[in-house]
């Protein structure tokens, strides 16, 4: 039968001629080296290009991963070899190795060295550890050396392939080789041993089209391999399956069994001619090279060939064709007894108490034999005492222990019943079911599909057909229901009460009802498309299952996104996410551990509590009376995981209680309401966790509960311990709470917070630190306009500071800025703002009531000094008092928890009580004024004269003071006018230079462009020599060739004309003699006659005288 084989393809890469690939061992990478000189990595699952290196301007024709050293090595036709770092990009030694093309370079899989064959007929090895240096050439063949190749089961010997027809094997201590293999027409191309123990083979292909197997100890050709019209470029053996697989100029790949030589399948994706051929020893990934690209498909499935007693522990897992079993009890546990089935305690058992979750358990296997196909399943039936081997199309049942044969037959599915030991199902072809009892063959039907593509095993037999999937009866086959869907696997928990249909993108959960199912069979009420009660959706997921098995009502599996995780109650929980793809072997309850094992057959397990599972699945049914007698059976580590489902399913006070995380302790506290509780837990945090943000977090997702709650005590508190400024700004403001804006302004600008500290105090009406803060945080020219705003005193200083500040930048602008001191006359007003600034801070202590705003609202746009200069103050109304309540909370400052009521005092005097008081100030300033007048009267007439010269010397010094102050002023003007003209010719400087920059850099970007473009030409144009050098040395090369051919075919036609000569010699010879041999035997026989005629006659003679002498005796008759 032959081998099922799924090839999917991974990748499809254009580009120009590949002449060799590589497979990266542990990355999703291909390393292809192009007839271009270049060097392509590939990711194959992505179907992206991960890097690209510029090897040389000629053909690169062999390179190959060292991945000891994340190093790949490359053969160039220009004689040298490089070597680059692919994860650093950087080249690490380039040198000259030959005199002629490199063609192959091969890594020595333990050792530091490198093979390399040539066009110069010999082969080098290098030596990294030497700095590369050549340490043996080998030198043997008549033609050009193609490729060498290791032998994995002793690396000291290797072979090399020829264009003189043979194949000669080396080794690395002789200069000589062993022995040659001749067989082949045509020069060899390619090579490959055979990666298992069991055979001595050597694999071949060269151009007489023809693929041999050879036999290496004794010399002989086993199989020739027939099938390919062209040249036969690459072959190897796959290291994982029993194939062989041969690429070749025609355009195709095949691929042969290694067993029984038969071709199984043939590949031609139309990317002409192959060249190159690459597997991977850890996957059943194939790379090709060819003509227009590279290509990476994946042969069969990558799941390890294994399956796990769960009941005892045993595990069975096959390697080609040998079969190996060891027990996996005790030994992640570090249980005594754990690792030979005997139940002896191992050395590797008794060390696994250290071992953790994901770490390779040190198995030691057992040898049971070898099955007589090669696996591709492997299955324990329903106790474990026997086992199933699939492959081929056939089917061998073994005793688990000694894995003697029970039954066998030919079949393309083979499914275990999940009750009788002996029962099972096969699917002989699309059309013919069977089913055994105890491993007699009981029933043979047709299924109700049309087409019947697989088959499933458990507590029903179900068969897959295009669309569908039907459930039928282990008894007799009779239909259960038919489901529209088409899944992958079908998993039953062991009560058979619940099942899963795994499909690609998703999967069902069905709950299966068996008494209905039995009462309409046994009453004969089944439909066409089965019992319609037979199964009830329970839930819907999409994730996609690998691998997986149910434990109670939880279905732990893995998934395509390399996560371990389990289903229970239409929820997915996640155990952890795994290093690289694994497949699940089975869960041992006893140990609380899954067990998974991966490609390359090393196995790992994870702790996975039953007694978590049992509560869950009690949760799940809501049988609660179960769930909290099994809870004191979970490990305190666990209650956590426990609490995250309990809410997952909705009971959040239960999962409060159950909690051990102080996080989701809090989170939940907060879904649920519970203040105190997430007080307390924060409380409880401890102090060097304090200040961090996750704790601020908290603390403000608490305060804003609180306020929700309209617990202004505790947001407050939350506000304070998450550092919180815009928070208490907002809480303080909202308040009414002076004190607590007073200690916000002073602890938010003792933590640098400057915008909630100015703000804060800015509402308090004080100024002073408002002003001081801006000085103290550097932002002075904001400092000064505050100041000619409300504090008028302070302008001078802050100018001063200003100008200092200013100087450092630009002096003429520092010099620009008037200061009121100098020119009071740029001020104006001055004076009376003066007034009013003494006014608002007399005054600023006494608040104004919040019931006031209605009224109080309208004096924010009252101009306080048009006001006193007109003396309308007096005609303003006073404000109303503040209650006597009131007037003493403004007194106090209120504590930090207090809540005032919106009735509470603000801080700062409003604009119109700054009014009436300059306005009551003015009155008295104009009676003191009258009374010094009428003083002044009795003087005047006296003073009179003095007074006018004294008026016109005034005004004479104050016109020379406004001329001054004038010309002062245009002078700083006309200064100001100069730097500003400086700063915009400045300016246009620094954008005619930007603009000479810009077009210098388009002009050198031009020039760029035109070099590149001439640089392309130029190479265009020495890519069209090199072609048509090509082309010419091809025709060339042809025309030899055809000149050879010519050569050999009248030289094997005139050795055909003298072999045709001497036969016709030798036929005219031979009848030469026969026709000599023919005329002597016609003289004999002539002779024979003559001598008989004579003898005649002379007897004749003698009767005639006997008879006369007797008449002379006798006488005549009448004498007588």
């Amino acid at each position: 039968m032959p081998l099922r084989l799924e090839i999917k393809k991974k990748l499809t890469a254009r580009s120009d001629r590949i002449k060799s690939v590589d497979l990266h061992p542990t990355e999703p990478w291909v390393l292809s080296a192009l007839y271009t000189g270049n060097i392509f990595i590939w990711d194959y699952s992505s179907g992206a290009m991960v890097k690209s290196f510029e090897v040389c301007d000629l053909p690169v024709r062999s390179a190959k991963f060292i991945v000891r050293k994340s190093w790949f090595i490359a053969a160039s036709d220009d004689m040298f070899l490089r070597v680059y770092n692919y994860n650093t990009m950087e080249k690490v030694k380039a040198w000259e190795a030959h005199m002629d093309y490199i063609r192959y370079v091969e890594v020595h899989p333990t050792l530091p060295y490198v093979l390399s064959a040539s066009d110069d007929m010999t082969i080098k090895l290098f030596d990294w550890d030497k700095n590369w240096d050549c340490t043996q050439v080998f030198e043997g063949h008549a033609h050009y050396v193609m490729m060498v190749k290791f032998n994995l089961k002793d690396t000291s010997v290797f072979a090399s392939a020829s264009l003189d027809r043979t194949i000669k094997v080396w080794g690395l201590g002789s200069h000589t080789p062993h022995f040659s293999l001749e067989g082949h027409e045509k020069g060899v191309n390619s090579i490959d041993y055979y990666p298992g123990g069991d055979k001595p083979y050597l694999l071949s292909g060269a151009d007489d089209n023809q693929v041999r197997i050879w036999d290496y100890q004794t010399k002989a050709c086993v199989q020739t391999l027939e099938g390919h019209t062209h040249n036969v470029a690459a072959v190897l053996f796959h290291p994982r399956l029993p194939i062989i697989i041969s690429g070749s100029e025609d355009g195709t790949v095949r691929i042969w069994h290694s067993t029984t030589y038969r071709a199984e399948t043939t590949l031609n994706y139309g990317m002409e001619r192959v060249w190159s051929l690459a597997a991977s020893r850890d996957s059943n990934k194939v790379a090709i090279g060819y003509d227009e690209g590279t290509i990476v498909v994946k042969l069969g499935q990558e799941m390890p060939v294994a399956s796990m007693d769960t009941n005892t522990g045993k595990l069975v897992w096959a390697v080609n064709n040998d079969i190996f079993t060891s027990s996996v009890k005790g030994l992640a546990s570090g249980v005594s007894g754990g690792g030979l089935e005997d139940g002896t305690e191992t050395p590797a058992a008794a060390a696994a108490a250290a071992l953790g979750d994901g770490e390779r358990l040190s198995i030691i296997p057992r040898d049971l034999g070898s099955t007589e196909i090669f696996p591709q399943s492997l299955v324990h039936n329903c106790n474990g005492r026997f086992i199933v081997v699939c492959g081929d199309g056939e089917y061998i049942i073994y005793t688990s222990q000694a894995l003697r044969n029970k039954s066998f037959g030919s079949a393309l599915d083979f499914v275990w019943s999940a009750v009788g030991t002996g029962d099972y199902a096969i699917r002989e072809s699309i059309s013919r079911i069977k089913i055994f009892r105890n491993f007699v063959e009981k029933k043979a039907f047709k299924p109700p599909v049309p087409s019947a593509e697989g088959i499933f095993g458990g507590h029903c037999l179900a068969v897959r057909g295009s669309d569908c999937v039907i459930f039928l009866d282990w008894e007799e086959g009779a239909l259960i229901r038919r489901i529209d869907v088409t899944p992958r696997a079908i998993y039953w928990n062991e009560t058979g009460e619940i099942v899963l249909l795994a499909c690609d993108d998703s999967y069902f959960v069905l709950r299966y009802n068996k008494e209905a199912v039995a009462a309409a069979i046994a009453s004969g009420q089944v439909g066409e498309e089965g019992i319609e009660e037979a199964f009830e959706l329970l839930h819907e997921l999409s994730d996609k299952v690998r691998t997986g098995m149910w434990v109670g009502d939880c279905f732990l599996y893995t998934n395509n996104t390399q996560r371990l995780q389990y289903y229970v109650g239409g929820q997915i929980m996640t155990l952890c996410h795994l290093d690289s793809p694994k497949y699940m072997l089975g869960y041992l309850a006893k140990e609380d551990r899954v067990y998974l094992m991966d490609k390359q057959l090393s196995v790992v397990s994870y702790k996975v509590l039953l007694s978590v599972l049992q509560y869950q699945t009690a949760v799940v049914r809501q049988d609660f009376g179960v769930a909290n007698a099994l809870l004191p059976n979970i490990p305190e580590g666990e209650l956590s995981n426990v609490a995250r489902f309990l809410e997952s399913q909705g009971y959040k006070e239960e999962a409060l209680v159950v909690s051990r995380d102080p996080d989701q302790q809090f989170e939940l506290a907060l879904d649920l309401k519970k203040l105190s509780v997430a007080t307390d837990l924060l409380a409880a945090i401890r102090k060097e966790d304090k200040d961090s943000m996750d704790t601020q977090s908290k603390w403000r997702k608490l305060g804003d509960l609180a306020l929700v709650k309209s617990d202004f005590a505790l947001a407050e508190k939350c506000a304070w311990e998450a550092q919180d400024w815009s928070g208490l700004l907002l809480l303080y403001t909202s308040l009414g709470d002076g004190g607590g804006l007073l200690k916000l302004a002073q602890q938010a600008t003792a933590q640098g917070k400057g915008n909630v500290g100015f703000l804060a105090f800015f509402l308090l009406g004080k100024m002073e630190e408002c002003l001081e803060l801006l000085i103290k945080t550097d932002r002075i020219p904001e400092a000064a306009f505050l100041a000619r705003t409300y504090l008028p005193s302070q302008m001078s200083r802050v100018v001063t500071l200003w100008k200092e500040n200013l100087s450092k930048i630009s002096p003429p602008a520092a010099e620009a800025l008037a200061d009121p001191s100098a020119h009071p006359s740029l001020f104006p007003d001055l004076d009376v703002a003066l007034q009013v600034e003494q006014l608002f801070l007399q005054n600023r202590s006494t608040p104004l009531a919040a019931g006031a705003y209605p009224t109080a609202k309208g004096d924010m746009e009252l101009d306080l000094i048009s006001l006193i200069k007109n003396g309308g103050a007096s005609a303003l109304p006073t404000p109303p008092p503040l209650p006597p309540a009131a007037i003493k909370t403004a007194a106090g400052a209120p504590s930090p928890s207090s809540s005032p009521p919106p009735s509470a005092a603000s801080s700062g005097p409003s604009p119109r009580a700054v009014a009436a008081a300059a306005g009551t100030a003015a009155d008295a300033a104009a009676k003191a004024q009258q009374e010094q007048k009428g003083h002044e009267q009795q003087l005047f007439l006296q003073q009179q004269q003095q007074q006018l010269l004294l008026d016109e010397q005034e005004k004479l010094s104050r016109q020379e003071a406004a001329a001054s102050e004038a010309a002062a002023f245009e002078a700083t003007q006309a200064e100001a006018q100069r730097v500003k003209e400086e700063e915009a010719a400045a300016a246009a400087a620094a954008a005619a230079v930007q603009a000479e920059a810009k077009r210098l850099q388009q002009q050198q970007e031009e020039e760029q462009e035109r070099e590149a473009a001439a640089l392309r030409a130029q190479q265009e144009e020495q890519r069209r020599m090199e072609e048509e050098m090509a082309a010419a040395a091809a025709a060339q090369a042809q025309k030899v060739a055809e000149e050879q051919q010519r050569l050999v075919q009248e030289a094997a036609a005139a050795e055909a004309a003298e072999i045709a000569a001497a036969e016709t010699a030798a036929v005219a010879a031979e009848a030469r003699r026969e026709e000599e041999e023919e005329e002597e035997r016609v003289r004999l026989l002539q002779l024979a006659e003559e001598e008989e005629a004579a003898a005649k006659k002379a007897a004749e003679n003698e009767a005639t005288r006997l008879k006369a002498e007797t008449d002379a005796i006798l006488g005549d008759e009448d004498d007588w």
